[in-house]
């Protein structure tokens, strides 16, 4: 019993930590892909899949798998509730979690600029550790400009994590990029992300993220 209380404790602490060993500054390409299905007024049917590659965009250690249902009460506030299935690469063997959420995003239009405010709850339940919960704050401004064909739109964003284990803050995506129409139903999105960490002894670490993303709108 003890063994394993062990190797939860430390499970935690990569989990927490979520740097798999990689160097302070690594370079990474995350990659995205969603469809949104409609399925009533103002209600949408999400799914989605993450792909994250670390170690200088060399070393394939994260994946997830998401579902959800969206419902828009009007222009300026959506709910969400979903199921994220995730598996993260911890000295070569994959370890899983489940993450059931609940996200309330609040909208607002201003002399052409959109606002967002994204608040997300997740209870996260690991195969190997104690359960924890994590709230999510992503504040988001866009100005889109429209075209005859296609709507460009950049962006930046910042995004809080606080977690319920005890180490409170300990991560903060800054977040700037490009949203632009492919067709009329496929969206795609490049950014880049400097990802801040606090790991071990409350030392903050970075990753520079290359996020692409691509959505299907039916």
């Amino acid at each position: 019993m003890k063994k394993y209380k062990i190797i939860a404790i430390a499970f935690m602490l990569m989990v927490s930590a979520n740097v798999y060993g990689y160097d302070n500054g690594d370079f990474q390409i995350w990659d995205t892909n969603g469809q949104d299905v409609k399925i009533g007024v103002g209600t949408k049917f999400m799914m989605e899949e993450e792909f994250r590659f670390g170690e200088n965009a060399s070393e394939f250690f994260y994946q997830h798998y998401d579902w959800g249902v969206a419902y828009a009460f009007d222009k300026r506030l959506e709910l969400a509730l979903g199921y994220r299935y995730v598996l993260e690469r911890a000295k070569q063997k994959w370890m899983e979690s489940d993450e059931p959420y609940t996200c309330i995003t609040a909208k607002l239009d201003i002399w052409k600029f959109q606002i967002e405010d994204r608040n997300r709850i997740e209870y996260r339940h690991f195969r190997f550790a104690d359960d924890q919960v994590r709230y999510r704050n992503r504040f988001l401004l866009k100005y889109p400009f429209n075209f005859d064909t296609t709507t460009i739109a950049p962006y930046t964003s910042d995004e809080i994590f606080v977690v319920s284990s005890g180490r409170g803050f300990n991560q903060n995506r800054f977040q700037s990029g490009l949203e632009f129409g492919v067709m009329k139903y496929v969206k795609a999105d490049i950014s880049y992300m400097l990802q801040s960490l606090r790991v071990q002894g409350d030392k903050w670490v970075t990753a520079n993220v290359l996020w692409t993303k691509i959505k299907i709108m039916f």
